[in-house]
């Protein structure tokens, strides 16, 4: 991605390797860039981690049993998304899928359902809470598809922050929509209050495993690029309360759960004008010609 350039923040990986990372600003995009990235080679090692909460179902600490709150509440609002659409066939693939909770509230929905998940331990984990139910199938990485297989629902819940090489990712889910079908992207704003007010100790910059940082004009952007178009986007409530609380731990060296739910309800407070949530979901759909 060739765009000019200026630096925005020094991050630290809390997670796996306490190492710093760079930020910096593609003026042309409106979007943030963690500087340098991990070889391909070096990405999995960075995802090795019992506090990585997204590839476990741990609720061993405070935070693991406020996440999976929050994570069953938030299957249920993703489910009810979904069935809004109206799509022609109820055909859906879950990119990122993590340990699978997500494909079977929709599996006993009624949707087919397709998943990828390149971390091999929460990829078993998917497959096994989806055992036993017909054609489901779980995948290690996007390009295994079928070249042919279309799907009138792709989701993305905090994924494409992730992925390397942004632009064919991109080209690669738009081949798998269906020309009716409906791209669904949530992604961290670094645009929120609780993103200005923590900055370099913001969970959701992630670095190095967020290798993106998303603002509403780059997602616009990104995809206009490859004809297709937002038509919609929602707030993630939620996200500010949690990212905050993690947030604190990083910069305090503990979790203030007050200050947190202080910081994440500004957040929200501020957003219902600025429509700068702390995490945003867009639908998107192709262009019409």
């Amino acid at each position: 991605m060739i765009s000019e350039t200026t630096h925005y923040l020094t991050c630290k990986d809390y997670t796996v390797s306490n190492k710093n990372f760079d930020l910096v600003y593609h003026n042309d995009l409106e979007m943030l860039e963690t500087f340098p990235q991990p070889k391909a080679e070096e990405l999995p090692g960075y995802y090795e981690s019992d506090d990585y909460i997204s590839h476990t179902d741990s609720k061993e600490t405070v935070i693991d049993k406020l996440y999976q709150i929050v994570k069953k509440h938030a299957l249920t609002n993703k489910l009810k998304l979904i069935n809004s659409l109206k799509t022609a066939d109820k055909n859906l693939l879950d990119v990122g899928c993590g340990t699978g909770d997500f494909l079977l509230v929709c599996k006993n929905n009624g949707w087919e359902v397709t998943g990828v998940e390149p971390n091999a331990k929460a990829k078993i984990a998917s497959e096994n809470k989806l055992k036993g139910t017909s054609g489901s199938k779980i995948y290690s990485e996007i390009n295994q598809l079928n070249s042919e297989a279309q799907f009138d629902v792709i989701t993305l819940w905090h994924v494409l922050e992730h992925v390397p090489n942004l632009e064919a990712y991109i080209s690669t889910l738009k081949k798998l929509l269906k020309p009716n079908g409906v791209l669904i992207i949530a992604v961290p704003n670094f645009k929120s209050y609780d993103a200005n007010y923590y900055k370099q100790f913001w969970a959701a910059f992630d670095v190095p495993r967020h290798l993106w940082h998303f603002s509403k004009k780059s997602i616009q952007l990104l995809f206009e690029k490859h004809e297709m178009s937002v038509v919609k986007i929602l707030p993630m409530w939620f996200d500010s309360f949690y990212v905050s609380l993690l947030s604190e731990k990083y910069k305090n060296g503990k979790g203030n759960f007050l200050k947190a739910f202080y910081i994440g309800l500004i957040s929200n407070i501020k957003a219902i004008a600025s429509k700068e949530h702390s995490s945003l979901i867009y639908l998107l759909k192709n262009a019409k010609k």
